[in-house]
């Protein structure tokens, strides 16, 4: 092994280990859902046999498909919807660019430091003045614009050329055309990137729809999760296995467009 190489172990090393820190919250997850709720307690930490009574238990407790498919509802019609939302809006903010534009992105920008807990008792009532309330429209569409999607778009527009939109223009494409025919496909990284992320907070969201949805036949995953751990007595075997079952998507999501996800944040256009 060359020189080179040899110093190059230390820092594998330290990032190996702090690697080993960062996986054995998963494995203590994905082991203890195998386990009982007293292997659980007693932090066992090798596989278990109690997989199946686990599971059982679990939908004997709780609806689990109902839970999942209204997570994975909420999460998917909020992620397609606040892609089209959030990219129109910072498409226009940078290409259609003014001082009038930069004010209102800065107002935007200042919305962020609102905390969600100040705004949920007046948004409540707005929804529920509307009969809006236990309705899956009630928990998407508070989402579907955030200033952080819009700030992410219009930076990853900053490096669209601009050459191909007066090209566009000059060979008689409409504005919308040029946005669904040329900007959509070349942004396709910031939109992987927006996606993941979209899908990763509607998917996890917990308070918004635990206030919305008054009605538990339409609980999502987090909301599930909670009522696992609400009893007087708590299967901790059963509770980290809907806890495994709920980060499965989000898993999923992220090692499919992993790739994408870390062109989009860096503003890498393809």
């Amino acid at each position: 092994m060359t020189r080179t190489k040899w110093r190059k172990v230390p820092g594998y090393a330290f990032l190996s280990v702090f690697a080993l820190f960062s996986l054995f919250p998963l494995y203590f997850m994905i082991v203890s859902s195998t386990n009982t709720s007293q292997d659980v307690l007693g932090s066992r930490l090798l596989p278990g046999g109690n997989l199946i009574a686990n599971f059982q238990a679990l939908i004997g407790a709780a609806d689990l498909g109902s839970a999942m498919w209204y997570s994975a509802v909420n999460a998917v019609a909020t992620t397609l919807a606040a892609l089209l939302v959030c990219s129109i809006a910072g498409y226009g903010f940078e290409i259609y660019h003014s001082k009038g534009k930069d004010v209102l992105m800065a107002v935007l920008l200042l919305a962020m430091m609102i905390p969600f807990a100040a705004t949920m008792i007046p948004l409540f009532r707005l929804f529920a003045s509307a009969g809006m309330v236990n309705s899956t429209f009630a928990v998407i569409l508070p989402a579907i614009s955030t200033p952080f999607l819009i700030l992410l778009f219009r930076q990853a527009s900053r490096n669209f050329p601009h050459e191909i939109l007066e090209a566009a223009r000059l060979d008689g494409l409409s504005e919308l055309a040029i946005f669904a025919r040329i900007y959509i496909p070349t942004m396709r990284s910031t939109y992987a990137a927006a996606a993941v992320i979209t899908f990763m907070t509607a998917w996890n969201n917990f308070l918004w729809p635990k206030v919305i949805l008054l009605d538990n036949a339409y609980q999502t995953m987090p909301m599930l999760i909670s009522n696992l751990s609400a009893g007087y007595v708590t299967n901790y075997g059963v509770l980290m296995l809907a806890v495994l079952l709920a980060s499965l998507p989000t898993m999923i999501i992220f090692l499919v467009l992993q790739r994408s996800f870390a062109a989009g944040m860096t503003g890498a256009i393809k």
